[in-house]
């Protein structure tokens, strides 16, 4: 197992981990304002997002 972070960029793992916050804190942000404030793309953190949820068992729906 090469772990969750393996190959990926650690900008694009950490916006999604703020986009996950933001969802379990109830602030509400889209994927386009956060991945604009990281400087990623929408689809870096729709992956990351959904890897991340996955793999750590986190209890969001976006």
């Amino acid at each position: 197992n090469k772990g969750l972070l393996s190959g990926r960029g650690p900008t694009g793992v950490a916006a999604a981990a703020v986009y996950i916050a933001a969802l379990l804190k109830g602030e509400r942000r889209t994927q386009k304002e956060v991945a604009e404030v990281a400087g990623v793309t929408e689809v870096t953190i729709r992956n990351r997002y959904r890897e991340l949820k996955k793999e750590l068992s986190i209890p969001v729906n976006a």
